[in-house]
């Protein structure tokens, strides 16, 4: 699995938000920001497809029929 904690990327992708919409940092800041939370906002992303497929795979050696929705992150 990709390397950090899930439960803490996600608080720093929240606390991103907050920031960018309380709207009271400059164009640099704001840029910065934004950037970060894509970077945090794909590392969670592939932390939920990773853990998906070790899932898949346990319900497939249980003979577990199996269905799958994909999240909106």
């Amino acid at each position: 699995m990709s390397d950090g904690n899930f439960e803490k990327k996600l608080k720093n992708l929240e606390e991103i938000v907050e920031k960018l919409e309380s709207g009271e940092m400059d164009i640099e800041e704001t840029l910065k920001l934004f950037q970060n939370g894509m970077k945090l906002g794909k590392d969670c992303r592939k932390m939920l497809d990773e853990i998906e497929d070790k899932v898949n795979k346990v319900l497939s050696a249980e003979g577990e029929e199996i269905e799958t929705e994909q999240l909106d992150v």
